[in-house]
């Protein structure tokens, strides 16, 4: 049996990549295991440039306008922000040729975003990975069977949803109008989770546990596995078991020992005491005696 190579079949889409940051260098290199060409990347920091000729060594390093006129599909992997001002000065060029498809990698935007570009006769998409990027290969294995939120005009959708399969990735369709309350909730679990285990452990070592990293691993890994299985039914802890007394002490320590994390404290209780009487896992009566406690911050 004869083994194909992505890079002894021919290339279906010549692909340029904006930028080659950590998620647009290890996307082009995924398109380029699926049988397509990157062709030309646009790389500024040198950090950037050694990640394009580490993941895409046979792109050629060109100016953003550059990269834009050579592809049959455009990746503009740019922050969030970014975005519509690059968009714009890049219709502005009128570089794009009628036909390019133009993906975007914004979780935070749809297709909209696109319209100056779309007016001049591209085919917009929009193509987010859910997943936290290193910028290395790595990253590629992590692919296989990441979610990809992708919004595109109906007509696209299968070609918005083959690109994300080709790359291994599962897609799951967004609503144009639902893309702000789709990323509100991928960052409000993923950016703040990362803050909650870092003050966790901090609090941790601070009360003198040595290896905090090794204390919270299971415990954590344990709490995030149930919520994904049982949702509100796997709350646990004081407030999930009603006692406000208990809460009422980690307020007067924290207020003493850890000022800055009281209010994130109480703001994250009152949510876990709402979801948790919603849930049934507490009744109204203690609902109402946590939202007491939490209602008075205690005296520094």
């Amino acid at each position: 049996m004869t083994i194909h190579l992505p890079a002894d079949r021919p290339a279906r889409l010549s692909v340029g990549v904006i930028s080659a940051g950590r998620v647009g260098a290890v996307l082009g290199a995924a398109l380029t295991l699926a049988g397509h060409r990157v062709v030309a990347v646009a790389a500024v920091s040198d950090a950037s440039r050694k990640r394009a000729a580490r993941l895409l060594p046979d792109a050629e390093i060109r100016a953003a306008d550059q990269v834009a006129a050579v592809a049959d599909l455009l990746l503009v992997a740019v922050p969030d922000d970014a975005l519509e001002p690059f968009v714009a000065g890049i219709a502005n060029a009128e570089v794009v040729r009628r036909g390019t498809l133009v993906a975007h990698t914004s979780g935070a935007h749809g297709t909209t975003v696109l319209a100056p570009l779309a007016a001049q006769g591209a085919l917009p998409l929009a193509l987010h990975p859910v997943m936290t990027f290193t910028g290395t290969d790595v990253d590629l294995q992590r692919l296989d069977g990441a979610a990809f939120g992708v919004t595109s005009d109906e007509v696209l959708r299968p070609v918005v949803e083959a690109l994300v399969i080709e790359m291994g990735g599962e897609p799951y369709w967004v609503a144009e109008e639902l893309r702000p309350l789709y990323h509100a909730g991928l960052a409000f679990g993923a950016n703040n989770l990362v803050t909650l285990v870092a003050q966790a452990a901090e609090l941790l070592t601070h009360a003198g546990v040595d290896r905090p990293e090794r204390m919270l691993g299971p415990l954590l890994g344990a709490a995030m596995d149930n919520a994904l299985r049982f949702g509100d039914q796997a709350l646990t802890g004081p407030i999930a078991r009603g006692d406000a007394g208990t809460v009422a002490t980690h307020l007067a320590t924290l207020s003493e020992q850890a000022p800055d994390v009281v209010d994130a404290y109480v703001a994250l209780g009152r949510l876990t005491a709402v979801r948790g009487l919603a849930a049934g896992t507490i009744d109204v009566d203690q609902a109402s005696a946590l939202l007491d406690v939490l209602a008075v911050r205690p005296k520094q």
